[in-house]
């Protein structure tokens, strides 16, 4: 596959561009067998200028071989954000009838499955422009794998010469953000823990911007570097009450393939979980997260920082076959758990029970089935032509399978606390 996808990259006539050829060809040599003088000389005609634009082309596709174009995506990427792509080192000397493009292509694997779509985004560059923005949106959350490169097309769409270095990408994709309700906690409702804070702790929990009178030693100079404002570190004097919350994420699923309900189901739950760290920690900034997911994953919390490259990581998780995790259930027993979950998790009521007498408070997301038997309008839509319009094309038969419904059965668990979600998929 590989052999044959670099090989199809040096091709550098177009489906028009062969046919033409083709054509002429043809023509020339029935007019030499007819001996029409008019088709002779329509028939060279095209080929003549068919041949000069290959070499000028070529020629300049040459020159432009050490062209290495910037690619800088923006940081955090969201699905269905619509934001730009900025494609710069695009300044270069294009001949007549010709034009720089920018061909963006690869896999995309939503919620980061092992199922993908291809993905070919290309746009051309206005001349004597070194810069342009290339609109790349993704549907859902998932991963991005592919590649970037430019090529020298003619205005007349005969040929395709690459040019330049190819770019290789790799990023992750964060969830839409869900419209579900803001939940509040008090602090009492996580484990309280008192901690020393050490020296090596001062650059993580202690830091602000500096003000006049700071000493010159206190100054954090890598955190100050990242942000171009000078922080500065505060030294703790006395010990600190931290409130630790304690989070499930179970991204369980049962289906290698998983369809596209699911995959949307499990995607929704990470909007909620995102939407509900975000929420607590603009209530309460003191607020510590452990959280563990499905594949043994665990993140502890504490700042900004740390929620930023949690959900880099979050974007990444995908389904995983169901297992006993009643020995991971730990912490003080009056302390309340809070599990994020769908309705692909088989093994929720099982794991339910197994938290008992612990206290637990369930966000789970649901078929939209049983929002219709509730008549519930709040539900999260994913239309199936996104993928298409967002350039996303998955393989043919993946592509039938993801166009049928799936049976999903709801999930019909219930605990002191329940804030339920609903998600489905429209054509």
């Amino acid at each position: 596959m590989q052999r044959a996808g670099a090989f199809l990259k040096k091709i550098i006539f177009t489906p028009v561009g062969f046919a033409v050829l083709v054509i002429a060809f043809i023509m020339l040599i029935r007019s030499l067998l007819a001996r029409n003088a008019y088709e002779i000389v329509l028939s060279c005609t095209a080929l003549l200028f068919f041949l000069a634009l290959g070499i000028i082309g070529s020629w300049r596709a040459r020159k432009l071989s050490e062209m290495e174009p910037g690619w800088k995506p923006p940081y955090p990427i969201t699905a269905s954000a619509g934001k730009d792509t900025v494609i710069s080192g695009l300044n270069a000397d294009i001949p007549l009838f010709f034009r720089l493009h920018f061909v963006a292509s690869g896999k995309f694997f939503p919620s980061a499955s092992s199922v993908f779509s291809t993905v070919k985004n290309e746009i051309s560059v206005p001349r004597g422009e070194s810069s342009i923005n290339m609109q790349m949106d993704f549907p859902m959350s998932g991963i991005f794998r592919g590649e970037g490169a430019c090529r020298l097309r003619d205005i007349f769409g005969f040929f395709s010469f690459p040019c330049g270095h190819t770019l290789q990408r790799t990023f992750n994709i964060r969830s839409a953000p869900c419209f579900g309700k803001d939940y509040f906690i008090n602090a009492q409702s996580g484990a309280e823990d008192r901690r020393n804070k050490h020296s090596t702790d001062e650059e993580r929990y202690y830091m602000r911007e500096y003000t006049p009178g700071d000493r010159f030693r206190d100054i954090n100079w890598k955190s100050s570097e990242k942000i171009d404002t000078l922080i500065t570190r505060i030294s703790p004097d006395n010990q600190e009450k931290v409130s630790r919350i304690q989070i499930y994420f179970r991204n369980f699923g049962g289906n290698t393939k998983p369809s596209l309900e699911e995959l949307w189901l499990l995607d929704r739950a990470k909007a909620r979980l995102a939407h509900f760290l975000h929420k607590l920690k603009e209530q309460q900034s003191s607020f510590v997260f452990d959280i563990r997911s499905g594949c043994n994953g665990s993140w502890e919390i504490e700042d900004e920082e740390d929620l930023d490259e949690f959900l880099e990581k979050l974007s990444c998780l995908t389904f995983v076959p169901p297992q006993n995790e009643t020995s991971v259930i730990t912490g003080a027993k009056n302390s309340e758990v809070y599990v994020f979950s769908t309705a692909c998790d088989t093994g929720l009521p099982s794991f339910l029970l197994a938290s008992n007498p612990r206290p637990v408070t369930l966000f789970i997301t649901q078929t939209n089935q049983i929002a219709k038997n509730a008549n519930t309008k709040d539900v999260e839509y994913f239309y199936k032509r996104n993928l298409l319009l967002n350039g996303c094309i998955p393989l043919p038969g993946q592509f039938i399978r993801w166009l049928f419904r799936s049976k999903i059965k709801p999930m019909n668990v219930q605990t002191a606390k329940t804030a339920i979600n609903y998600a489905g998929t429209m054509l």
